[in-house]
C-alpha cells in the first residue's frame, strides 16, 4: 500500500512572521522569568529557593516549548510534524516525571522544608 504524505507548505513571509513572534514571545518570557525571579529575591523566606526552583524549571519547560515551534516550522509534511509532536510529548512526560522527583522525591527537599515551614507560620 502506497504511503500517502500530505505536503506541508508554509509560504516563507508567514514562516518569518512565526518566527518573529516566537523570538518575541520567548524575549518577553523571559523577562517576566527574570522579574519574577529579582522579586523572589527581594523578601527571602522559607520558600524563595523553592520558588527560585519551580522558576528555573518553568523556564526550562518554555524553552523547549519555543525550540519544538521552531522545529515545527521546519517540518516539509504532517507526518514529520506528527512524528515531531510525539517525540516533543514524550520528552516532556520525561522531564515532568524528572521535575517531579527533583522537586518532591526526597526527604529534606526545599519542597519539603517550604511545606513544613508553611504549616508551622
Amino acid at each position: 500500500m502506497a504511503e500517502l504524505k500530505s505536503s506541508l507548505q508554509i509560504p516563507e513571509q508567514v514562516k518569518e512572521m512565526v518566527e518573529k513572534a516566537i523570538e518575541q514571545a520567548e524575549q518577553n518570557v523571559s523577562r517576566l522569568i527574570e522579574a519574577a525571579d529579582r522579586s523572589a529575591s527581594m523578601v527571602p523566606n522559607p520558600t524563595t529557593d523553592f520558588s527560585k526552583k519551580l522558576l528555573s524549571l518553568g523556564a526550562q519547560n518554555m524553552n523547549a516549548a519555543f525550540d519544538h515551534a521552531r522545529n515545527l516550522l521546519r517540518c516539509s509534511d504532517f507526518q514529520e510534524a506528527a512524528n515531531l509532536q510525539a517525540q516533543f510529548l514524550n520528552a516532556q512526560f520525561e522531564t515532568a516525571g524528572r521535575q517531579l522527583k527533583e522537586l518532591y522525591g526526597t526527604p529534606g527537599s526545599d519542597a519539603e522544608t517550604a511545606k513544613t515551614s508553611i504549616e508551622i507560620k
